[in-house]
């Protein structure tokens, strides 16, 4: 029966990789024409504001994307979600809300709420490569000889 649900569970993640991978590709060429057609509006070549948040709102969401396909692949080939990788596609979608919000729309506890958030996912993020350099063979090494490794 564990067998069973294992394979399962192997199928399923196959088939999000292979969905996800769709849609990044698919997001990709939007993003292509998107800028295209930024470009090519008049003023040739000159894009507006509004039109670059846009654009790198899009950007990062196609990021993201590329990130969570990074997730599955560890999953399926470790069977283990990486930490790191999950804080960066949250930084990375905090980055994006952040880059098309518009502050003056926004109420201020909300404006609040994502800047605690960012500061909560950094300092997860700091002290999981603290543990990450802690940790390594090269530091292990140095601690079994005695000598204190620099972080």
């Amino acid at each position: 029966m564990e067998l069973l649900l294992k394979k399962i569970q192997e199928l399923v993640v196959l088939v999000l990789v292979g969905m996800l991978a769709i849609v990044v590709l698919l997001s990709t060429a939007h993003l292509g024409v998107l800028i295209a057609q930024e470009v090519w509006t008049p003023p040739r070549f000159l894009i507006p504001v509004q039109g670059l948040l846009e654009i790198f709102g899009y950007f990062l969401l196609v990021l993201i994307g590329v990130e969570l396909l990074e997730t599955l692949k560890a999953y399926l080939t470790r069977n283990v979600i990486h930490v790191r990788v999950v804080l960066e596609v949250a930084l990375i979608a905090m980055a994006r809300k952040v880059i098309i919000a518009e502050p003056n729309v926004i109420p201020a506890l909300t404006l609040l709420g994502i800047a605690a958030l960012i500061l909560a996912l950094a300092v997860a993020f700091y002290f999981e490569r603290q543990a990450k350099q802690r940790f390594t063979p090269a530091a292990q090494q140095d601690q079994a000889n005695g000598q204190e490794s620099a972080l």
